[in-house]
């Protein structure tokens, strides 16, 4: 799944292009994406901006596009995300309320 198709008449030189489409098959791969969804242009479109600013390392390109999506490198949520933390923790508090009332 090459991003060339994503660059809109986009420049970039071959070097470049072939570490974005690495990084870009990476993410995709990372996020279990196939050919044809949708996210697979929202994920082309983070990598071309990403590279546009400098960044030239492909797995640097990967780790920071699934960041960006509030991702760890692996694809899956980060632990810290406030939001998930609070669920484990909302259910300890009310097993314990429960078992206390009985």
């Amino acid at each position: 799944m090459p991003i060339t198709s994503y660059l809109a008449h986009q420049a970039f030189d071959p070097e470049v292009i072939e570490t974005m489409s690495a990084a870009f098959v990476a993410a995709c791969d990372a996020l279990h994406l196939k050919v044809g969804d949708e996210a697979t242009r929202v994920v082309a479109e983070k990598v071309i901006n990403l590279a546009q600013r400098g960044i030239r390392d492909p797995e640097e390109l990967r780790t920071i596009t699934l960041k960006e999506f509030g991702l760890d490198e692996s694809g899956a949520p980060r632990e810290w995300t406030p939001r998930l933390r609070m669920w484990p923790v909302r259910r300890r508090v009310q097993g314990k309320a429960q078992r206390g009332s009985a």
